[in-house]
């Protein structure tokens, strides 16, 4: 039998529960709540991919037809789906994931791998491609943690540049294949994400007991001494500014960090 998953596991603010600049704690309020009552549900742990940087030229997102998705966890003609996934994030947007392979199996049924916004980092599913929308994707992050900077490309044009604060050494940025799962919104540009905050598919791999497990986000920050430092719980912190250049950045956006 299938296992679902939703998407919208908790409030808004469990989006962007490993960036706090302040010691892990549980978080205030609606999303404290909601961990809490809840009722426990087991996390799916697929095999991760094999690392390996997906570059926007030629790339897919794949945006789900309906609500829910059946995803399997190897793909097989007559294997029943692994996991349903609601493909709606915790602010209402359709999440699309990135495409990193396909074939045709023996029946004539197309499958595509998507890259899952669980945890371990980088792991992945299938899907029938009759599922989904397919929509090219033309935006790419790269993230270098050595040089503590972001590059934003449209396709092979660098659209910015800028320095950026990082995790600390206790609580380091995961590297990876990631890609924007959420658009967040921010209430106060002087608040501890800033003007605006891009919530990530990958998560903290120390951080694993905050709610949603600690997923990482790019957020904003309005002190400038933030830039190229070893600031954070593992997020990417951009100086309001800068973070101003990236609201427009759309879901499905690979973000690869480099060490």
């Amino acid at each position: 039998m299938s296992r679902k998953f939703p998407a919208a596991l908790a409030a808004l603010l469990v989006v962007l529960a490993a960036c706090s600049s302040a010691a892990p704690t549980p978080v205030a309020g609606r999303a404290s709540s909601t961990a809490s009552e809840a009722t426990p549900t087991p996390t799916p742990t697929p095999e991760p991919a094999p690392h390996q940087e997906h570059e926007p030229q030629g790339a897919l997102t794949a945006l789900s037809l309906q609500q829910d998705i059946d995803v399997w966890k190897r793909w097989a003609p007559s294997a029943r789906p692994t996991w349903t996934f609601d493909t709606r994030n915790p602010v209402g947007e359709q999440l699309a994931m990135l495409v990193t392979g396909e074939r045709t199996d023996e029946s004539g049924i197309d499958w595509l791998r998507i890259l899952l916004p669980i945890r371990p980092n980088e792991a992945d599913g299938w899907v029938h491609a009759g599922d989904v929308d397919l929509h090219p994707v033309h935006d790419k992050i790269v993230i270098d943690l050595s040089k503590r900077t972001l590059e934003h490309f449209h396709d092979t044009r660098l659209v910015d540049r800028f320095e950026v604060g990082i995790g600390q050494p206790q609580w380091p940025t995961a590297t990876g294949t990631f890609y924007v799962w959420a658009h967040v919104p921010q209430a106060s540009p002087t608040g501890p994400y800033g003007v605006y905050a891009l919530g990530l598919s990958g998560f903290s791999e120390v951080l694993t007991d905050w709610p949603d497990g600690g997923r990482m986000a790019i957020h904003g920050t309005p002190y400038a001494s933030n830039k190229g430092g070893m600031v954070s719980h593992g997020c990417i912190r951009v100086f309001n500014p800068d973070m101003q250049k990236l609201k427009r950045v759309p879901l499905g956006t690979p973000v690869i960090i480099r060490q």
